[in-house]
């Protein structure tokens, strides 16, 4: 098992590009860095990535932040023509008396049979409403709008998945993560998704193998039963240069919770969950800052700096499905030497 912090979390010159947009439209799957042969693609055509970067859904296509064009720790401005057919979304956990109730998904929709199966389906249906502008953004998502470091054309890199899993729980909708232990020599009480690197029993980096691998390993590292999580979308590639690791993100509907822990203490201090409301609370967001000068998004929640590759998913996440509101990314959080 290996460990997503460890992995992935690292120097944050591997997330200081997240948020450029204007990719090349009309890709294939491959050019997309997506994983190809999945039945039951999302979304279809004509759905696009949320341009309200301001985060006023009255208002597609605004300007980002408050930070001005293009110096924002790696965060230009949206650029409102390079993603057309932009949407608006309610921004989950916030009162919206128009808004209709968060829902469950439907129990009769095709779904994993354990992460052993010979075959999963990645499916949109039945998932809550305010989850599916976070589906339709995944469809439409460029890699270069999620990042500037995409695996190499070589091939070079080695395979790795993270489960991003959504749930519905006291406080409304929200996300899991996890925290490495303390006493660990590298990263030592980072945040993290649950992941890690492929196994050869996961099979096809190019199929199925991210998501056997996402479900496999959030398993192992919280204990989770993977047969109550509906995934529903794939994010594209991403590479990450500090560490060689080719991570593909991998989306979650937590359709039926089952109890979650630390399942390791050595490796992991706690597994908890963040309401989706405290993430796109501004008071939360921050602009973390390495001793080597990198930037990069950053969420303070549940006792926790959220910072990393974790943090910058999170950030495109909620800036594409139109969840994102206007924060100050001149508020800096710096991180210590040894992160």
């Amino acid at each position: 098992m290996t460990h997503t912090s460890e992995t992935y979390d690292g120097d944050l010159s591997g997330i200081e590009g997240l948020g450029r947009v204007g990719g090349p439209a009309g890709r294939t799957d491959a050019d997309r860095g997506r994983t190809g042969g999945l039945s039951g693609r999302i979304g279809g055509p004509g759905h696009a990535p949320a341009a309200n970067g301001a985060g006023d859904p009255a208002r597609p296509g605004t300007p980002r932040g408050t930070g001005g064009p293009a110096t924002d720790a790696g965060h230009p401005a949206t650029d409102a023509t390079a993603v057309p057919g932009a949407a608006t979304a309610r921004v989950p956990g916030h009162t919206d008396p128009a808004a209709p109730a968060t829902g469950t998904a439907s129990s009769d929709h095709p779904r994993p049979d354990g992460v052993g199966a010979s075959e999963l389906v990645v499916t949109s249906e039945g998932l809550p409403e305010w989850l599916e502008p976070v589906a339709r953004a995944a469809e439409a998502v460029e890699p270069e709008q999620m990042s500037r470091f995409l695996p190499p054309e070589s091939g070079d890199g080695r395979q790795s998945a993270v489960l991003i899993l959504f749930g519905d729980g006291p406080r409304g909708p929200e996300l899991l993560l996890m925290e490495r232990a303390s006493q660990l020599r590298s990263h030592g009480g980072q945040p993290s998704f649950p992941g890690g690197a492929l196994d050869p029993e996961d099979g096809d980096p190019a199929t199925t193998g991210p998501l056997r691998a996402a479900l496999r390993e959030a398993e192992e590292e919280t204990g989770l039963d993977p047969a109550g999580v509906q995934l529903f979308g794939v994010l594209p590639r991403l590479y990450i240069p500090v560490s060689g690791f080719v991570v593909t993100p991998v989306l979650g509907w937590w359709r039926e919770p089952t109890p979650v822990r630390a399942v390791d203490s050595g490796e992991t201090a706690r597994v908890f969950t963040v309401p989706v409301a405290d993430l796109t609370d501004p008071a939360n967001r921050a602009t973390a800052v390495h001793p080597k000068g990198h930037a990069g998004p950053a969420f303070l929640v549940e006792s926790a700096l959220v910072w990393g590759f974790t943090a910058g998913v999170i950030d495109r996440i909620m800036h594409y499905a139109g969840w994102e509101r206007p924060w100050d990314r001149a508020k800096r959080v710096p991180l210590d030497w040894h992160a």
